[in-house]
């Protein structure tokens, strides 16, 4: 038998035994420089101090290894930079050694699809950015860009690193200009778990995305004291910057969680139904929900007064696959409802007015929330989906002076640049301006459906006859003005707001059965599936309006 030959010494191995009798393993030792390896290593994974993760803890939050862990599908994490420190001399940072400089970066898989994930380290300098933190988060927003997968966030920061001076400054300002460069290239979400304060509430600003934690989640440019020193005005962190205050008030934030896990949760939910880049149409899925089935509650719809509020809610949740809606900006303009729904397997986004709010007129805040989700919507390759219960746009002196106008020019310059397919169903009514702004026909709407009882007209029936009929209306006993006005509102209706007329004028493509409705979308939406191809249209970013 031939000596066999150790690959790693060049000596000779020794024979391996042939025969039943056992012998004693020989222990290796194992070398120094994998001892060194896996100290290191340990050290560099632990994160912070024991006692900042135990502070971390009492807080009720989740170290940054843990939030990665719920996120990612398990053992599919590949971290980048563990062993990466700040080059800051001053202050006895580069003495700390501290391995990753505040933040883990990687990628890893979510629903078994790729992305590009940094989450900030509390425990090791309050996980504030210095600059070899920036960098690290810059890597790996190129590569992301490079190899096209989504970018996701989480951030628990005290900012700018003070100790690293203009450094940490310029940190951010790389990360700004990369959230700008790969928007609407890459899906970019961001989750607030902590608090993130002056110039590092931008980045979050510039992303696709934002979720925030109640109770746990801060953002603001100044800080209470700042804000008491400079104004008189007292405030707590929630009141100034919590995440109902973002949520609700300032539209900064989309997505609320009530704990870190409900927050990871949502977020793997957003990410089923994105692409994971501009090249990519959004992932289907296939549904045992038939695609004919009947939405009676439509047929209901039709008997109901127009200016009866309902919530538009329940009409999404029964046409979507499987009653399945996941809203987008639940708390902020309720008067218009955006999000994303399957049909017939077909990843859908929602713009829809409410008329449980404000009559679902559209006013400053519906017209950039619907604005900024439609181009979301059209950088991505989703089809947008219009429902249009839309008496006008909501009047008074504030909405002008803050301009309305302008901001209303949002949505219907987001409306006629989106490429992507785009179908609008007229639920009930549909007046002046505000039903040109919802995708109509003319402003670029491919399929446009209505329902037979829908309204379509320069205004609504009850506030033309009082201009067109008032010398009549006024003439009349007084006893008789209230059934006059009534048959009046009806023929003028009928001649006027009719969606037959509508119909015969080109401005609607069909009038449709209610019960019909997830049908008649279905078979559209796979009418226009080869409207635009992924990738082939122009690169536009997702601009915070």
């Amino acid at each position: 038998m031939a000596d066999l030959i150790d690959p790693i010494t060049g000596a000779a191995a020794e024979p391996q035994p042939t025969g039943r009798k056992a012998h004693p393993k020989k222990v290796r030792e194992v070398p120094e420089s994998l001892k060194k390896f896996r100290e290191i290593h340990a050290a560099a994974a632990a994160g912070g101090p024991p006692e900042k993760i135990e502070a971390q803890r009492k807080k009720g939050k989740l170290t940054a290894r843990e939030r990665i862990a719920y996120l990612v599908d398990e053992g599919t994490f590949q971290e980048l930079g563990l062993l990466m420190e700040s080059r800051c001399t001053d202050f006895g940072i580069k003495d700390k050694h501290i391995k990753g400089d505040g933040v883990i970066t990687g990628f890893g898989k979510v629903n078994g699809r790729l992305a590009a994930i940094f989450s900030e380290d509390f425990t090791q300098l309050g996980g504030s950015l210095g600059r070899t933190h920036a960098d690290k988060i810059t890597k790996l927003m190129d590569m992301a860009a490079d190899i096209k997968v989504p970018v996701i966030g989480i951030l628990d920061s005290g900012g700018a690193r003070i100790q690293e001076g203009v450094d940490s400054l310029d940190g951010y300002g790389e990360i700004f200009l990369r959230n700008t460069r790969y928007s609407g290239v890459v899906p970019q979400i961001s989750i607030i778990v902590g608090p993130c304060a002056g110039g590092a509430v931008y980045s979050p600003a510039l992303t696709d995305f934002v979720f925030m934690v109640k109770g746990m989640s801060n953002m603001f440019v100044t800080g209470p004291e700042v804000v008491k020193a400079a104004t008189g005005e007292e405030v707590d962190f929630e009141t100034l910057g919590g995440s109902m205050t973002h949520a609700s008030k300032s539209g900064v934030c989309h997505f609320v969680a009530n704990s870190e896990p409900d927050c990871y949760r949502q977020v793997k939910e957003l990410m089923s139904f994105l692409p994971q880049s501009r090249l990519e149409a959004a992932p289907g899925m296939e549904t045992r929900d038939p695609g004919d089935r009947k939405i009676a509650l439509l047929e209901k719809l039709c008997e109901v007064d127009p200016r009866r509020p309902y919530r538009v809610h329940h009409i999404v949740w029964w046409l979507s696959d499987d009653h399945r809606f996941l809203e987008v900006h639940h708390d902020y303009a309720k008067n218009i409802v955006v999000g994303f729904i399957r049909l017939g397997g077909q990843v859908v986004g929602v713009i829809a007015n409410n008329p449980a709010q404000m009559a679902g007129a559209l006013d400053i805040n519906a017209s950039d929330k619907a604005a900024r989700f439609i181009r979301f919507l059209n950088n991505f390759n989703i089809p947008i989906l219009t429902l249009v219960d839309v008496p006008g746009y909501w009047p008074g002196v504030a909405q002008e002076h803050g301009g309305i106008i302008r901001h209303g020019a949002k949505l219907l310059y987001a409306y006629s640049e989106a490429t992507v397919p785009k179908v609008t169903l007229v639920l009930r009514k549909a007046y002046g301006g505000a039903y040109i702004a919802m995708s109509s026909k003319l402003m670029g709407g491919d399929i446009n459906f209505s329902l037979p009882s829908a309204e379509i007209a320069v205004m609504g029936p009850r506030g033309a006859i009082e201009i067109l009929y008032s010398r009549q209306i006024k003439e009349a006993k007084e006893e008789e003005r209230e059934a006059l006005r009534v048959k009046l509102a009806k023929e003028y209706s009928d001649k006027f707001a009719s969606p037959y007329q509508t119909a015969s004028m080109g401005s609607i493509d069909e009038v449709i059965e209610p019960a019909q409705a997830r049908e008649r979308l279905i078979s559209a939406f796979r009418v226009l599936a080869g409207k635009r191809r992924p990738g082939t249209h122009e690169r536009t970013g997702n601009i915070p309006l």
